[in-house]
């Protein structure tokens, strides 16, 4: 079995292992030599069998998407309607507050989106100036 392999299986036993055996698995290795603990916390976090650990570059991505899963939910734009206060005035409040924070959310995208579009097209003519024959710019003096 390769390295990889070994490695392969130990995280996906660490995923089964209860929190507080891990918990239990540093604290023993602190005791008998520290390198050998602080290597089980640093393993324990790595494969996030803590319940911890980076979830990557996309993890705002997650939860804006999550976020927008609850609003679907909320807004009733399907078979589950959300439940209602009892107060036809709030929930009439509710939902155009939600329909609103819907709104703000997507004309903030499309903000973003457009910002980002005119930051490529800006470097992109800069990068395409610089390179046009005969529009070299003059030697700095000093």
């Amino acid at each position: 079995m390769s390295l990889a392999a070994q490695i392969d299986e130990l995280e996906r036993r660490a995923w089964n292992l209860p929190k507080p055996v891990a918990i239990v698995l540093v604290i023993f290795g602190f005791m008998l030599w520290w390198p050998l603990g602080l290597a089980a916390l640093a393993f324990f976090i790595w494969s996030r069998g803590m319940g911890c650990g980076f979830r990557g570059v996309d993890r705002w991505q997650h939860k804006m998407e999550r976020m927008q899963a609850r609003m679907d939910r909320m807004r009733g734009g399907g078979f589950w309607q959300p439940p209602s206060s009892g107060n036809k005035a709030f929930d009439d409040y509710r939902m155009e507050t939600l329909r609103r924070l819907e709104d703000e959310q997507r004309e903030f995208q499309e903000f973003l989106e457009r910002l980002r579009f005119a930051k490529d097209k800006s470097e992109f003519d800069q990068f395409m100036a610089e390179r046009r024959p005969g529009n070299n710019p003059p030697p700095a003096q000093s």
